[in-house]
Formats: structure tokens, sequence, C-alpha cells
């Protein structure tokens, strides 16, 4: 289970000493009944910790260092409650290194008509103040381009606004999840195959990512060292959670590829465990050693949490762990997926996503069953695998791509339908979609963006989120949704190649 709660973002109010004590301890007081009131939202996924009102060039400074350095904050909201002259924020923004959201609201929800004196306005002057502030963000954006700040406007009350601040801290922890994360790759990408590569020096630049191979051998010497003792206990783990098929049970004629699985998936979560590694690649042309293809194990796995990808694809391993962290206890799941292949009905046009096997159960549609069938690829044993079907609802699938000089997002907004259909001879989770607007630009829309064939599959994020992620990097986000042109995107496709030239 990812815990949130060990993260913190600061409330940082800003004031100026023109107001005297008086004011400024109202300030102060305002300033901590909001972030006490937002650290209580039952919504809140982290810790909204109050941090005494900044009013000089000095304490911008000292508390953006501060931040900087605390390991725990992974944000910070900034309020401007009176007018706070802006040029007292440029040492303290030059070097913040942590997200920011810049919240325009008011202490008072009304306008007190018949009591509003100067004192109210002077000690309520947010509508103004935080113009200034926003200013200089703008400002200083143009010098330092990554300077980028979430703006959510509103009454902090207001649920919308509590809702819009909850999603920007699940984007903070993933950012802050990505800028630390190990991924490792268990043998190269799939033989000449494009997308799935990619600068991995660039993106440990871009995102923080640190991005590693390790041979084949040193997983399967791991794996060879498990015991037969936590083999039975995992196998009967299989057995409690899942449905197996009957030549898997106990005394069945595949059984010991059941414990091949078993073994496999302790090795890898050791190997895992022990390297601080947080997602995964690997790839069916490199199992030396292996008795058969991660399935079941991978599957797993990412149902824990971790990130995985196939066929050596780094980047979606890497996308797959922070969409599961930014999701962290929201119903749903998220999972690496595939768009596979199309049923081209003019009535009811479809995409079929699965994979060879790896598709996580946390987007399963009931209680998945595990089972047991030739692959036609890797030249190894028959791969155990969990079998169901995705539910129906709104989802979206998320890419990101190398295009050279950067990174790029992509995002399509589909609609998941439920598989009606027995599929007998296709033994693999799977799910189906319409993608947006339809089924003939969506995917002309994708194509024309470079979108990978590997992607993000998920249920309880929304575009906003990948938005608001995207910012936090300052890397280009294209967005395929219900208002989608064809003529429009290859526009904005055409501005961003202008916009990223270097």
């Amino acid at each position: 289970m990812i815990n949130l709660k060990q993260f913190e973002i600061w409330f940082i109010t800003g004031s100026q000493h023109l107001y005297g004590e008086e004011t400024l301890q109202q300030v102060d007081a305002h300033s901590q009944a909001i972030a006490e009131f937002l650290d209580r939202a039952a919504d809140m996924p982290v810790r909204i910790v109050f941090k005494p009102v900044v009013k000089t060039t000095d304490e911008i400074y000292a508390i953006c260092q501060a931040a900087n350095a605390a390991p725990a904050c992974i944000g910070v909201i900034t309020w401007m409650h009176t007018f706070s002259p802006a040029k007292m924020w440029i040492r303290g923004l030059t070097i913040l290194n942590k997200p920011l959201l810049h919240l325009h609201t008011q202490f008072n929800r009304d306008i007190p008509w018949g009591d509003i004196d100067m004192d109210f306005m002077n000690l309520n002057q947010s509508a103004h103040g935080d113009r200034e502030f926003g200013f200089m963000m703008t400002r200083m954006h143009q010098a330092r381009p990554t300077l980028n700040r979430k703006v959510v406007v509103g009454f902090w009350q207001e649920a919308s606004v509590v809702a819009q601040l909850a999603d920007w801290a699940r984007v903070a922890v993933a950012a802050h999840e990505l800028k630390t994360l190990k991924v490792v790759r268990f043998g190269d990408n799939m033989r000449q195959v494009a997308v799935t590569d990619g600068d991995k020096v660039a993106a440990e630049m871009t995102f923080g990512m640190s991005v590693n191979t390790h041979g084949i051998g040193d997983l399967v010497t791991v794996i060879n060292q498990v015991s037969d003792a936590d083999v039975d206990r995992l196998v009967t783990e299989y057995a409690d959670t899942y449905t197996l098929m009957d030549s898997l049970q106990r005394g069945g004629a595949q059984h010991s590829s059941l414990r091949d699985a078993a073994r496999i998936e302790i090795g890898m979560r050791a190997f895992l465990q022990d390297g601080g590694f947080g997602a995964y690649s690997d790839t069916f042309e490199d199992l030396y050693g292996m008795k058969q293809l991660p399935g079941i194990a991978s599957q797993r796995l990412m149902a824990d949490g971790y990130g995985f990808a196939g066929e050596g694809d780094w980047k979606t391993a890497a996308m797959v762990r922070v969409m599961k962290v930014m999701a962290a206890g929201l119903p749903g799941g998220n999972s690496f997926m595939e768009d596979y292949t199309y049923h081209f009905d003019p009535t009811n046009p479809l995409v079929l996503g699965s994979h060879m096997l790896e598709i996580c159960p946390s987007i399963a549609d009931g209680k998945p069953s595990c089972e047991v069938h030739p692959l036609g690829i890797g030249g190894k044993e028959d791969p155990v695998r969990l079998v169901f079907n995705a539910p129906a609802g709104p989802a979206i699938n998320v890419s990101l791509v190398d295009m050279g000089n950067r990174f790029r997002f992509i995002v399509n907004e589909v609609e998941a339908v439920a598989v009606t259909e027995a599929l007998p001879k296709l033994p693999v989770a799977r799910a189906l979609w319409k993608p947006m607007p339809d089924m003939a630009t969506g995917c002309a829309a994708w194509i024309l963006a470079g979108g990978a064939h590997h992607t993000v599959f998920s249920q309880n994020l929304t575009t906003s989120h990948i938005e608001d992620f995207a910012d936090i990097f300052g890397v280009e986000l294209v967005v395929i949704d219900s208002q989608t042109k064809l003529r429009q995107l290859k526009n904005e496709l055409r501005w961003s190649e202008a916009a990223y030239r270097r």
C-alpha cells in the first residue's frame, strides 16, 4: 500500500510589514485556519502544513530553502492574503525546486456589505495581492521555463476548490516519485523497435529518474536462491486469491509451472526490493536461464504498486509506477496496456487492449482466473498468467515518448465498454474501449502525435492530472478528447515544433 500521508505540502502566505502587527496577526490566524481546514479534508491525500506568514525577502528565501531541503515536503501552496510586493519573491522563487500551486482565494467568502471599511479592505487584498504575485511568476517563467505553477481560484471551503487541491497534491507526490525513481531493465529493449527506446540521460536530466540495466543472469541468480518453503507459501496464496485452472491445482499435470511462476515472482520481488527499484522492464527476447516469461509475477508486482512494461519499454514502466502513486487510495486501477487489435464494425468500432501476459489485476472486473497456456514467442515453457476482463467506464490512455529534442506526453480519453464475448481462445487479460472523439479521429490523432503502442491505462486518473504533471516538468502535452479536430491538432503539433526548437 502506497501511503501518501507521509508527504507534506507547505501552506505559505505572503504579506508585508506595511499594515502593522495587528493585521499581521490576523493574516497568520486566517492562514492557519485555511491550512488546518485543508489538512482535515477527507479527500486530501497528503498533509497540509501551515507555515508562518512571510513578510520580507529574507523570510521568503529562507522558507523556499527549507522546503527544498525537507524530504517530506513535496510542494508548496502560496497565497497572498494582503499585498505582498512580488520583488520580495524573486530570490526565493529562483531557488525553489518544489512544485508550486497558487491558491487565489480570500478568507471571507462574502463582502460584508453593511460593515466593510478600509481596515477590512487593507486586510483582505487577495484580489490584487495575488495578481502581483502572479505577474512575477509569469515574468520569471521567461528566464526559468520550468518555473510553472498551478492556479486554483475560488473560496477555500468550496468542495470544487478542495478537490482541485487534492488532485494537485497527488500529482506533486507523483512528481516527487519520478524525481527519485530507479528503473531497472532486465536486458535491452525489443530488437529493432523504435518507440520503446529513448535517451536515458535526457530522461534523468528532465525527470530525475535513473534507468539502468542488469543482465538477466543477475535476476536468475536471485530466483534460483528462493526456498521451496517460500514457494509453498506463495502457491497457497495463489490458490486462495484466484480461480486456479485444474491443471495448476496441486497434483495437476502443470502444477510445477505454477511453482516455477511463484519462484520467479519471489525472486523478482527480492531483486527489486534489495535494489530500491520502483519499476522495471523485461523482454521475451532475453530470458536466458528462466523457465518461463514472467506473467503472473509482473501482474502481481504491478498490483502492489511497481511499474512494469514489456519489451524493454522503460518509459512506460516509469509511468505505470508514477500513475499508481498518483492514484493511491482511489477506486479503480492503472495498468500497462497495449493497443492490440481493432473491431471496425461501423456501428460499434472498438479497440481491444491487451498484452501477451502482463495486464495488472487492479483493473479486473471480478476475480481473475489463474491459467497456463502456450506462448508462441520467447522459446520457453508455457507461462502462468491471470485472465480477466476490465469493466466499463471512463478511462485514459497515457503515453510518454522521446521526440529526440524533447519528451512528449500524449493522453487519449476513452470510454471502456464491457467485454461481452467469451473469447475462449484468447486466454489473456483484456479491455475494450472507444477512443475519443471517435475511432477514426482518435486513432489518427494518436498516430500523428507519435503515440506509442504501449500505454498506461487508467480508470481513476483524468487528463487534468496528467496536464498538471506535464506542467511540473515543463514537458509538452498532447490531449486527444471529445473536442479534438484533426486540422486543429496538426496546427498544435506544428506550433509545438516551433516552441521546442533549440
